[in-house]
């Protein structure tokens, strides 16, 4: 239903500022500004969109988590699709999620509305013993090791395949 609303609203509010913005200052000023905005954007998310590239890869050479570099590159690409979208509603949430401090509020924000969502499944330790869920989207099954090279060919072929 929230998608519905945006679809609708978003038009709406872009329409009536094209309305008082043009009738305020004029037509060609105001297509002056629409595209003024979007080469802005897109020199800026450019910008960011590869310092935070940059993030990632630094992330990655360490072993690091890339969480934050790669939600901070989502609402990069998001910001980048709002600017080059042509209106001023849409050019001012563009603008605003280049702000470093809001895409770091909106992703905390974001991660902690995910984790009140997230559901772990398995065991339930109470009074000393251990209880387990059944559920069904729960596969059970069982492992052994395998030796240094990946390989289990003491026991022959696994079952899965014929053998030749």
């Amino acid at each position: 239903m929230w998608l519905f609303v945006l679809f609708v609203l978003v038009p709406i509010i872009e329409i009536a500022l094209f309305i008082q913005v043009g009738g305020f200052i004029g037509l060609w000023p105001t297509l002056a500004i629409v595209i003024a905005t979007a080469a802005a954007g897109t020199f800026l998310v450019r910008g960011q969109g590869l310092a935070t590239l940059a993030q990632l890869q630094a992330s990655m050479d360490r072993g690091g988590d890339p969480t934050g570099p790669l939600a901070n590159g989502v609402l990069i690409l998001v910001a980048g699709l709002l600017l080059l979208t042509p209106g001023f509603f849409t050019d001012g949430c563009g603008f605003a999620l280049l702000v470093p401090q809001l895409r770091a509020a909106l992703i905390r924000w974001g991660a902690a509305r995910l984790a009140s969502r997230i559901h772990v499944a398995g065991a339930h330790h109470s009074h000393g013993t251990t209880r387990y869920e059944t559920r069904a989207d729960i596969i059970e099954g069982e492992y052994r090791p395998l030796d240094d090279d990946g390989d289990d060919r003491s026991k022959g072929s696994s079952g899965w395949t014929k053998p030749h």
